[in-house]
């Protein structure tokens, strides 16, 4: 397919858009935008409703089992480093495979699909706790199953993402976008709190037992979505669909511009979670407590973050969220570098949560919005590849570095990287001039 057609796709969803109707379309647009600034519009939806109660209560079990694999790691290992190589464990078939998975997420029935990975998902994590039932808990055995669990997810989310369009009308995309967000990070303020509690009571086993259970309320939600979600009409071949949505973006300034600095953050910024039971433990003599409550704070504020970001995006287009947000972001990485009161931390969390959150939901609005369905889960695996995909890459770096250079001196680095890259965006205009969707609000 020609690089013509391409770019026409990403267009196509504007058009409806911006050709009025003369005055009907004066009169309808007050009360379309009524509807869209609703923080919970999304939810008048019932598939949506039931994928995200499913979800959110699958998420809480996998931050529970996240919270207990990396301190167990730490305890077991007592370097960040192998903390960092479980966690690269955990995502490098997400680095290797995410664009090939997402041609197959445009190529086969999402839900189905989903509904796959969910299941082998629950049995990895069974797979786990069995394991350390057996006294199988070396890491020769906690990276094979950890890797198998990225192996399912890798096919999971790119259908993930691009299945939430076609759960709500496009008026509420943007919501629908971020309130998913939201559920994420409700279970990532709620988890780690249960996930060290855990811990503390029952050790590791019982977490990833829980988390087992937890991806029934997922399948159970999956098994009830009454909306179709056909693989696209398209029969051109993987490789073709690979290099199409490649090109697309490679070729379109505004795009390729949002997923570098995507990937600054990921790889510098986002990654610092692997420091955290490092931090906790070392720095702030917290122990396993701090650590749930640090992931916590996070969570709650990307939690937060979701309903702010859709009643800014009535005043402000995303180019100007993605400035702001990515410079917020950088300076509270470096406050967290220099900080010593545990308090303090906490709240810096909770900026590191709602910037981080407003910045990569707009980035994906903005991709989601301006590509047709047929292109979608593609788009979704390369921005999956950036986003995902550099974290735990930077992880492994970041945590090779705290174990040569201390923990505070590696966040600062992070924090200096993500700090210039959002002075960059914010000084020169040029870079993000068309990052906006034509999904209502302001362009």
């Amino acid at each position: 397919m020609g690089m013509a057609r391409c770019g026409e796709r990403w267009r196509s969803e504007a058009a409806p858009e911006r050709l009025g109707m003369g005055g009907m379309n004066k009169v309808a647009r007050p009360q379309r935008r009524s509807r869209e600034g609703s923080a919970l519009a999304a939810f008048r939806h019932r598939d949506f409703r039931l994928l995200w109660s499913g979800a959110f209560v699958s998420n809480v079990g996998t931050w529970i089992h996240n919270t207990a694999l990396l301190w167990f790691v730490k305890e077991a290992t007592g370097t960040n480093t192998w903390v960092g190589a479980v966690n690269l464990a955990n995502f490098l078939p997400l680095f290797l495979l995410v664009l090939w998975t997402g041609s197959l997420a445009d190529r086969l029935d999402r839900r189905r699909l989903i509904l796959a990975t969910q299941t082998a998902m629950m049995l990895v994590a069974l797979g786990l706790g069995l394991c350390l039932r057996a006294g199988l808990d070396s890491m020769g055995a906690v990276i094979p199953l950890t890797a198998a669990m990225g192996l399912a997810f890798v096919f999971n989310f790119p259908a993930w993402r691009a299945i939430i369009p076609d759960l709500v009308p496009p008026r509420d995309m943007l919501n629908g976008i971020a309130l998913d967000a939201a559920q994420f990070n409700l279970a990532r303020s709620v988890g780690p709190l249960l996930g060290a509690l855990v811990l503390h009571l029952w050790g590791a086993e019982t977490a990833f037992y829980i988390n087992a259970a937890s991806f029934l309320a997922v399948i159970a939600a999956l098994l009830l979505i009454r909306t179709e979600t056909p693989p696209s009409e398209e029969t051109s071949a993987t490789g073709s669909h690979i290099l199409e949505v490649v090109r697309l973006v490679a070729g379109e300034s505004w795009a390729r511009n949002q997923l570098l600095l995507l990937a600054a953050f990921s790889f510098f910024g986002l990654s610092f979670l692997v420091l955290l039971p490092g931090l906790s433990r070392d720095v702030l003599m917290r122990g396993s407590r701090g650590y749930g409550a640090l992931l916590s704070a996070i969570g709650a504020g990307a939690a937060l973050g979701a309903p702010l970001v859709t009643v800014l995006r009535r005043h402000l287009p995303e180019r100007d969220i993605i400035k702001a947000s990515s410079l917020v972001f950088g300076l509270a990485m470096l406050g967290v570098a220099g900080c010593r009161l545990f308090w303090l931390c906490l709240v810096l969390s909770v900026i590191l949560g709602t910037s981080s959150l407003m910045m990569s939901a707009s980035i994906n609005t903005v991709l989601q919005a301006r590509v047709g369905r047929e292109m979608r889960g593609r788009v979704m695996s390369l921005y999956i590849l950036v986003f995902q995909g550099l974290y735990p890459l930077g992880g492994m770096f970041l945590g090779f570095m705290s174990d040569h250079i201390t923990i505070p001196w590696t966040l600062f680095l992070g924090g200096a990287v993500c700090t210039g890259a959002g002075l960059a965006v914010a000084l020169v205009p040029s870079l993000l001039r068309e990052a906006v969707s034509s999904v209502g609000g302001v362009s």
